[in-house]
């Protein structure tokens, strides 16, 4: 009995040293920055300096800001959703609200920070940097490095031969309609965007984790949102300007629109920055790109953004693109290229990143807001918060004498 009592005391002090052995192991590798991405304790610190949580490449800013004027105003009290009036406030604080900034016709007339952010904090954009990378698609189109949208994937990008991109088209892969499987949901720790994250920190190149992605249906049939179609585009950019897409982006968009400060875009461990996400930035650039798309994609006349390209990139271009209930579609909302269009819209678009991160374009009232947060519950909050940002644009349109 003693030597089965020692034996069974040793194989627990070697499961026990292993246990702590790979415990340091995992908090000094690679790996466990996407461990605690998401940790209640540091999410909103880590939303704010993502630098410092995964590696980074530089936007480079330059040249003559594009300047704002400031005249503040206050927001509403109240907004109207399913019914019921509900105080913005308590909107704010419920969606861990870090930012949040409102501008008129070039005119900042609200803008507040929370939770220990500040105008100069490069907040992370997550998917907002989509509708970001589709803006550098189609200046790419109009610069000839991109002969169609109707080009295939595997014309740039030849590696994707034989996977589930086989076939598909720039254009299927801007409307998120490529037909390939890919598991968006963040919520299981085994979903493929969550591997995704731990391959990116181990160093895979995102061009094998696209590899071995197989396709569903036939592509241009059925809206559904993966972040692997936006890998696609970013693969695709790069190889057809031959280069990396956080020059591209300063020298096309960052430089010329007026940006006040750099922006950093996220790699991971090795290869090129994540175009499906990532981008850090301030508020005030956010906003400076909103208010670039809200302008038909020109700064003060000079065209930035093709005109063409902005107005068909924020409207559906097909049936399954349409928003409120739509059976070739997984959601409410309509889609354009890497743009969301609400329901019932009123000439507005806006670009979405989980967690709460938004940019919010009101063409009719010439609103631009801002919103970032850390919201554990952002699955379920966009079509608040579409009603809370109508609330806000309504107020500001009202007041304009």
């Amino acid at each position: 009995m003693r030597l089965l009592a020692k034996i069974a005391l040793g194989l627990l002090i070697i499961v026990l040293l292993a246990g702590v052995g790979g415990y340091l192991w995992l908090r000094n590798s690679p790996y466990w920055a996407g461990v605690t991405l998401f940790a209640e304790d540091v999410r909103v610190e880590n939303f704010r300096s993502m630098d410092r949580v995964f590696p980074a490449r530089d936007v480079a800013a330059g040249g003559e800001v594009w300047a704002f004027v400031s005249n503040p105003q206050g927001l509403p009290d109240t907004y109207e959703f399913e019914g019921t009036e509900r105080p913005v406030a308590a909107f704010l604080d419920a969606t861990a609200t870090t930012g949040l900034l409102v501008v008129h016709n070039g005119v900042i007339v609200h803008e507040e920070y929370r939770l220990g952010g500040s105008e100069t904090s490069p907040f992370t954009s997550w998917s907002v940097a989509k509708s970001i990378l589709s803006a550098l698609i189609g200046i790419a189109l109009e610069e000839g490095h991109i002969s169609s949208i109707d080009d295939l994937i595997t014309d740039y990008v030849p590696e994707l031969a034989g996977s589930g991109y086989d076939g598909v088209t720039i254009e299927d892969a801007l409307t998120m309609s490529s037909g390939v499987v890919f598991d968006e949901d963040y919520d299981n720790p085994i979903s493929d965007v969550n591997r995704l994250f731990f391959a990116l920190a181990a160093g895979q190149p995102m061009t094998d984790t696209l590899a071995s992605l197989e396709r569903a249906r036939e592509p241009g049939t059925y809206n559904t949102y993966i972040s692997a179609d936006s890998i696609a585009l970013g693969l695709v950019l790069e190889a057809a300007t031959g280069l990396p897409n956080e020059d591209y982006l300063a020298t096309r968009i960052w430089q010329p629109m007026g940006a006040e400060a750099p922006a950093v875009w996220s790699t991971g461990r090795v290869g090129p920055v994540l175009p499906f996400c990532c981008l850090n930035a301030r508020l005030r650039d956010y906003a400076r790109f909103g208010r670039l798309f809200l302008e038909g994609g020109a700064r003060d006349g000079d065209q930035i953004v093709p005109r063409d390209w902005v107005g068909i990139s924020t409207r559906p271009t097909a049936p399954r693109l349409e928003p409120g209930d739509n059976p070739a579609s997984f959601w409410t909302f309509g889609y354009g290229y890497h743009w969301w269009i609400p329901e019932e819209p009123e000439e507005e678009f806006l670009a979405i990143g989980i967690w709460g991160q938004y940019i919010y374009v009101d063409r009719a009232r010439e609103i631009v807001i801002v919103k970032t947060s850390a919201d554990e519950g952002f699955d379920t909050r966009d079509h608040e918060t579409v009603a809370l940002f109508r609330a806000i644009a309504s107020q500001v349109d009202a007041a304009v004498p």
